[in-house]
């Protein structure tokens, strides 16, 4: 599949083709144990079409984050400063509990 193709899906189709792609490379991993294949290589595209539209799915989820937080940004960034300068440092709970302890 070439990622033009890919991108031209939609989320639910993109998914589809997934979970098809998924039970093939199943098939083609069980029936590589018991026999041989005809196209060993199969296995190899299947795999990289899955990772592809893996991929694409993922960029679509982190633009509609993206789009999300500019959108949140606009409105609420004295929200998002408060809240960043009341969170505590990583290692600020551990510290503060082993100085209570002596």
């Amino acid at each position: 599949m070439k990622l033009e193709e890919i991108r031209g899906m939609s989320d639910a189709d993109l998914r589809a083709r997934v979970t098809a792609l998924e039970e093939e490379r199943f098939r083609l991993r069980f029936r590589g144990a018991t026999e041989t294949l005809e196209d060993p290589l199969r296995l190899r595209s299947v795999r990289r079409d899955v990772a592809r539209a893996l991929t694409v799915l993922r960029e679509r989820e982190l633009d509609a984050a993206k789009g999300a937080a500019k959108g949140a940004a606009k409105g609420g960034a004295k929200t998002a400063a408060k809240s960043a300068a009341t969170r505590a440092p990583k290692g600020a709970a551990k510290t503060s509990a082993a100085k209570a302890a002596r």
